[in-house]
């Protein structure tokens, strides 16, 4: 707590309160509103944009300066020296492995890169082609059946055991979601391979074949599960703490966070990015659709640049460029008509004053879509990836807030309906 006082007084009477302001280590302080009530008040914030929901230490932002910390550490730093699954330890922990503990939970988390035999039975409920996030959403929560007696929330042997089985299972249930969504027999979990290998020749091998999978995408993909690890206090991570302040499965926390993250709104960007690619269609149009872009009259909006968060550039972005180059170099897809199509618009956007005044960069989805486009991944799978690397993030979060005192989340609202009425007759 800071030595500061916000002092609040109600205009026409004699209430006045003191409120304390907290200190942040980075970024705004916050004023501590919990007197609010003895004023006969509550505070209305819409959507939360101007409310610290919680204290926590994991995740750092500041968007006008393009800044993402995760435990301090810069996020281009962890994408060009570290990998996916020390970052989970990191984002877990508080602090970077040394060699013998990140070996210890390599392992720890191959040991756990298996699901229960009925899983195969939860995905057969689902008739071929349905969506893979209902998929992953519905078999996430029908998990928490497994082990729902065997998990308690509030010892933090437990917690930590559950974060551990749901890092290790969820990029086998997201490949499964893939193959059942494609009408293709699910490929066994390998943990002779590396985690995001592993990914890859689930999503893409032969049942029984030696797995063969480019280290270019290997790493590409590796890094698209880092750079999406966390990001602070968005829709589908707050929707997990609120759920987990009631006490309830994490399993079924998880999947009320996946089913934040599908609304379109929050994790469906990159698959709106090639959407429009498939709209524009042909760079010769590309002239056409930047006009439209720039045309405030118009609904046209170019996705995939700019960021509601990053008012600079998204930190992000740089490290996911370069995998980008080095998949299309890698695949022989440079002159791919729809990623042509991307590349052009990514000049113009960095290049056009338009763009450049208004800051609309290219953001890490933008990146990310192109690259799962020119993997093969079907444009319905990229939230479903996008859950499996958030998927730390969420359980870290979690496991913070059911390791410190914590109430359950109750906001409160500004009614606006009827007054009491007396039922007619």
């Amino acid at each position: 707590m800071s030595n500061k006082k916000f002092h609040l007084s109600q205009e026409g009477t004699d209430t006045s309160i003191e409120l304390p302001v907290l200190s942040s280590t980075l970024g705004q302080d916050v004023i501590d509103i919990a007197k609010i009530p003895e004023t006969g008040c509550f505070t209305f914030d819409p959507g939360f944009g101007a409310t610290a929901s919680c204290e926590s230490a994991i995740t750092f932002i500041d968007g006008g300066k393009g800044v993402l910390l995760h435990r301090g550490y810069p996020i281009e730093q962890l994408a060009e020296k570290s990998d996916f699954l020390e970052t989970c330890f990191l984002l877990l922990n508080g602090e970077l492995p040394t060699p013998a503990e990140k070996a210890a939970y390599e392992e720890t988390i191959k040991s756990h890169s298996h699901v229960d035999s009925c899983v195969e039975t939860f995905f057969s409920g689902f008739k071929q082609g349905s969506h893979p996030m209902a998929m992953l959403c519905g078999v996430v929560g029908a998990i928490s059946a497994l082990y729902h007696d065997a998990t308690d929330v509030a010892n933090a042997e437990d917690r930590v055991e559950t974060t551990n089985r749901l890092v290790g299972q969820m990029p086998i249930l997201a490949a499964m979601c893939h193959r059942h969504f494609s009408g293709l027999p699910f490929v066994a979990s390998d943990t002779s391979l590396s985690y995001s290998e592993n990914f890859l020749n689930m999503m893409f091998g032969t049942p029984g074949a030696e797995p063969k999978i480019s280290p270019v995408l290997i790493k590409a993909m590796d890094r698209i599960f880092l750079l999406h690890a966390d990001h602070e206090q968005n829709a589908s991570t707050s929707t997990v703490r609120l759920s987990g302040s009631s006490g309830a499965n994490p399993f079924a926390c998880i999947a009320a966070g996946i089913a934040a993250l599908w609304g379109p709104a929050h994790g469906g960007a990159n698959q709106a990015v090639l959407e429009m690619l498939e709209e524009i269609g042909d760079e010769s149009k590309i002239d056409e659709f930047i006009l439209r872009a720039k045309d405030k009259e118009d609904s046209f909006r170019l996705m995939g640049f700019g960021h509601r968060v990053y008012k600079n550039f998204d930190p992000r972005a740089k490290v996911m460029k370069e995998s980008c180059d080095e998949v299309l170099a890698e695949l022989g897809l440079e002159n791919d008509p729809l990623l042509k199509i991307a590349k052009r618009l990514e000049q113009i956007a960095l290049e056009d004053e338009y763009f450049v005044e208004k800051k609309l960069y290219p953001n890490v989805d933008f990146y990310s879509g192109i690259i799962m486009k020119a993997i093969g991944i079907s444009p319905e799978m990229f939230t479903v990836i996008f859950a499996t690397g958030r998927t730390i993030g969420w359980i870290s979060h979690w496991h913070e807030m059911l390791s410190n005192p914590y109430r359950i989340g109750r906001p409160r609202q500004r009614y606006t309906g009827y007054t009491k009425r007396d039922y007619p007759g």
